[in-house]
């Protein structure tokens, strides 16, 4: 069975290696593995809502009315930080082309020169300089590019992402380049509100257990009891993730660099993006511009698909077919006249005498005169006859 190729325009991010999904017709990226996310959500979303249900209404009411609004400014806040890192491109570098790969591979067989069988090929390194300072550029052999500085090839996304940070199985994506300040707020808001909740649950326990008692009010509020729970146990992680990440920013340095000692090594090779300087380094982490995507998820490019030809044949017979018996219809009306021909029949309609002395064989089938034949009906002679008798009569 013989195929057919069929050119269309898709979206860019439909056809984009890696291990990524995709929603909202491009405009959403994350990664596979969104299990951990989900609980994220529940866990933020769930404890809020018990303290907005238990807590607010009692400490509205005997404490002051903007511990909730305070409080529903602050989950808003976390929610809009975690769905801006989790849902945006954390900075992935597009692949080479195969006219690009093959380019690179030939720069580097030029370099490198013929390699004697049995021998390993030199490591496939570039050298540049940033601050007088000398930095490695790695080939990936995944993504066929050599990588920007800071950047590493995420084995969970399977993409190289530029100043690649970490893998967050928590935010359900990669935390890069165009990523990175958004989940450090994230971390900072999500450690206030955690704080926040803690401390009133404190606070509303107290106030009820000067007039219910202690374990009294334990049993009236079960919610509280949770929550406590809840924020105690994910109070260290996420305080004590927040000042990890507070420390990696005033030396502008990023998690990756940090676990593989790259400027803290038996080298002592200075960190040339620092300023030297924890407020510069600061703002150049929080504060500095935001860099576009170089994916363009959402722009057109043409993909060639195969079609089985059966299909398409039958398609084109079935469409062929109905044109021939619209066609043969059409003739048909136009050369078909009627059996008793008037005076209203065109005279293309009306048979011709010729055609008709062509049929008749013999003699015998001749038809009598004109003469002996009753006169034709039609609409006009009847009305006259009509008219006629009444005049006689």
């Amino acid at each position: 069975m013989s195929a057919v190729m069929i050119t269309r325009k898709v979206r860019k991010w439909e056809k984009l290696p890696g291990k990524n999904t995709f929603c909202c017709d491009g405009r959403v990226m994350m990664a596979r593995q969104k299990g951990v996310f989900y609980l994220t959500l529940f866990l933020i979303i769930g404890t809020c809502s018990l303290f907005f249900a238990f807590e607010c209404p009692y400490l509205a009411v005997h404490l002051s009315p903007a511990i909730p609004v305070f409080a529903a400014l602050l989950f808003l806040f976390v929610m809009a930080m975690l769905l801006r890192t989790s849902f945006s491109d954390p900075g992935v570098l597009p692949r080479a082309l195969p006219e690009e790969a093959t380019f690179i591979e030939m720069e580097i067989e030029a370099a490198n020169g013929n390699v004697p069988a049995g021998q390993r090929p030199p490591p496939r390194i570039r050298n540049v300089q940033i601050n007088n300072q000398i930095v490695k550029l790695k080939y990936c052999y995944t993504c066929k590019i050599f990588r920007p500085p800071r950047a590493s090839h995420c084995s969970i996304c399977d993409n190289c992402v530029d100043r690649f940070d970490h893998h967050c199985p928590w935010v359900g994506n990669c935390v890069g380049k165009r990523n990175y300040r958004y989940f450090y707020l994230f971390t900072l808001s999500l450690s206030l509100l955690t704080i926040y909740i803690f401390t009133f649950d404190i606070v509303h326990v107290v106030m009820r257990s000067v007039d219910n008692g202690f374990l009294n009010t334990l049993k009236e509020t079960p919610g509280t009891v949770l929550e406590v729970l809840v924020c105690f146990f994910t109070l260290w992680s996420v305080v004590g993730l927040t000042g990890f990440h507070t420390y990696l920013i005033s030396l502008n340095q990023t998690t990756n660099e940090d676990i593989k000692g790259s400027w803290s090594g038996k080298n002592r090779v200075q960190n040339p993006y620092s300023h030297k300087n924890i407020i510069k380094n600061c703002c150049e982490v929080l504060c500095g511009p935001t860099y576009p995507s170089v994916l363009d998820r959402r722009g057109l490019m043409q993909d060639d698909s195969l079609v089985s030809a059966t299909g398409a044949a039958q398609s084109s017979s079935s469409s062929n077919s109905t044109l021939q018996s619209t066609h043969a219809v059409l003739c048909l009306q136009k050369t078909t006249a009627p059996l008793i021909p008037n005076e209203h029949t065109p005279d293309d309609a009306k048979p011709s005498i010729a055609a008709s002395a062509e049929k008749s064989p013999s003699p015998k089938e001749e038809l009598p005169p004109a003469s002996k034949l009753p006169p034709l009906a039609s609409p006009e002679t009847d009305a006259e006859t009509s008219i006629a008798k009444d005049k006689t009569h």
